[in-house]
């Protein structure tokens, strides 16, 4: 069943996926740090915010900007610090592919997640959709759910498409539900703890109708109130042509995409393939990504933790990779099968290094992932969140 798609609005205000009140904190464990749940009428005007005008806010978003104009050298500090003995959770949705082929195949839980950063930018990160009870969790960096240059508690729209390419959203958009990084990170701005969990609503895809001037003043005029006439709804200059968008359920993220499993106390010195869109010149200028299509590394991690001064990192893990921002919060994939197209999430991209100081990105670093990791992560994984239409 469709739906015109519910306007953004004159006196909707932006939706913050991470605020100052921490609804359930009293059940979450006292290092994971929740965020306010937004309510279903908030997620369908975030929606419509992304989805509106064709997409353009979607287009128009930016990378997140670290700086890699002056990366760190990567430093080795010691042995993992694992908390318990080793475990895993099995990925679900497996997609076998039957042709043989040298090249990796791309992961489908892969996408973008875009959201309005403190200065009313619009931003992006990459991440993954990842197996959760009721398979709605994507998993990022801490920095692209939780602000801390500006120490602020909120980045706000929050969405992910898995897929995206140039503003196509294959699967639909999925909005933000609640949000879940460890206290270590949103407090110390510890990136050992760079990560973020977010369980996200079922998906929303529009169709975009193209209609007479007469039918677009109709659809107006039964929008709602006069703060909110013709949100739904554009007039694109360039062909001189009036749309109508109509939004439907997509399903959940997990159906559609599947979800990577996740991994957690896991020795070093294994192999993972990286995935992310990197889009950032490299410190000597050279622009060799373009942020459109994803890209991938393959390694063995360092069989030390990695540490860095300027992040008061102590316990990353390193993998040799040029990708440079644009690839924070992409998943690190252990066990990958390139057939099934899963494997388990044992990182997510943090921090990016120059370790033979040539001005060029040679490795990058994700935070260690321990059993608080986990219990960040089953926080997120544990949240039902349903439909929006």
């Amino acid at each position: 069943m469709k739906h015109t798609l519910v306007p953004l609005g004159g006196g909707l205000a932006a939706t913050a996926l991470l605020g100052a009140s921490l609804a359930g904190a009293a059940q979450a464990a006292p290092h994971v740090k929740p965020s306010e749940s937004v309510s279903i009428t908030s997620a369908k005007g975030i929606a419509a915010y992304w989805l509106e005008s064709n997409g353009a806010a979607l287009k128009a978003a930016t990378y997140v900007e670290e700086d890699t104009t002056d990366v760190d050298k990567l430093t080795s500090t010691g042995t993992p610090s694992t908390d318990t003995k080793a475990g895993s959770v099995a990925p679900t949705g497996t997609t076998t592919t039957t042709t043989k082929s040298k090249n990796v195949n791309l992961p489908k839980t892969i996408g973008k997640v875009f959201f309005v950063d403190s200065a009313g930018k619009n931003r992006w990160c990459s991440a993954s959709s990842i197996q959760g009870k009721y398979a709605n969790v994507v998993a990022t960096a801490g920095h692209c759910v939780y602000d801390t240059s500006n120490d602020e508690q909120l980045l706000d729209n929050w969405v992910f498409v898995p897929g995206y390419y140039q503003g196509k959203t294959p699967w639909g958009i999925y909005v933000g539900k609640q949000a879940f990084v460890h206290y270590d990170y949103s407090v110390y701005e510890d990136y050992d703890r760079d990560y973020g969990f977010v369980s996200v609503y079922n998906g929303v895809t529009v169709k975009d109708s193209t209609v007479t001037r007469s039918e677009y003043d109709t659809d107006r005029a039964k929008s709602g109130t006069d703060t909110t006439k013709g949100d739904h709804g554009y007039y694109d200059r360039d062909s001189n042509t009036y749309h109508v968008l109509e939004a439907s359920d997509a399903g959940r993220l997990g159906d559609n995409v599947g979800g990577q499993g996740i991994a957690w106390n896991q020795p070093l010195k294994k192999a993972h393939y990286v995935f992310g869109y990197p889009q950032a010149a490299q410190p000597d200028g050279n622009k060799p990504f373009t942020g459109v299509t994803p890209k991938w590394c393959y390694g063995t991690t360092t069989a030390k933790t990695v540490g860095s001064a300027a992040k008061k990192i102590e316990e990353h893990v390193g993998l040799k990779c040029s990708m440079t921002a644009g690839a924070d919060g992409g998943p690190w994939l252990l066990k990958y099968s390139s057939a099934k197209r899963l494997g388990y999430l044992n990182g997510v991209t943090s921090a990016f290094y120059d370790q033979d100081e040539n001005d060029r990105v040679d490795y990058i670093s994700s935070p260690y992932f321990d059993a608080e990791t986990y219990s960040v992560y089953a926080s997120a994984a544990n949240v039902w969140s349903g439909k929006l239409f």
